[in-house]
């Protein structure tokens, strides 16, 4: 039964799935870091200045949290930049013609 475990995670790849969600949550927190603490100050700092908050999560209209919004929209954006351009390093393959 043992060989029969050690067979199925070698034919289905299931460590190296694990592998890959282990360093792909690693990296979303890389980059919402990334996103939250450096891009946002330095892009935003004179809106958020004006708006009279320290956070762009704290930007708000009658109760409504838009500026959570903004900020998961940035971070979106830039993390699908990144896995765009990660993808397109890691899987160089050649372009598949349809017979």
């Amino acid at each position: 039964m043992m060989k029969e475990f050690i067979g199925f995670l070698k034919n289905y790849g299931v460590v190296g799935l694990a592998i890959a969600v282990i360093i792909g949550g690693k990296l979303n927190l890389l980059i919402s870091s990334l996103v939250n603490d450096l891009l946002t100050p330095l892009i935003f700092q004179p809106a958020l200045r004006a708006a009279g908050v320290e956070n762009i999560a704290l930007l708000s209209y009658n109760g409504i949290m838009y500026g959570k919004v903004v900020g998961a929209l940035i971070d979106f954006v830039v993390v699908a930049f990144i896995v765009f351009m990660f993808a397109k390093k890691v899987m160089k393959e050649e372009v598949v013609l349809k017979k």
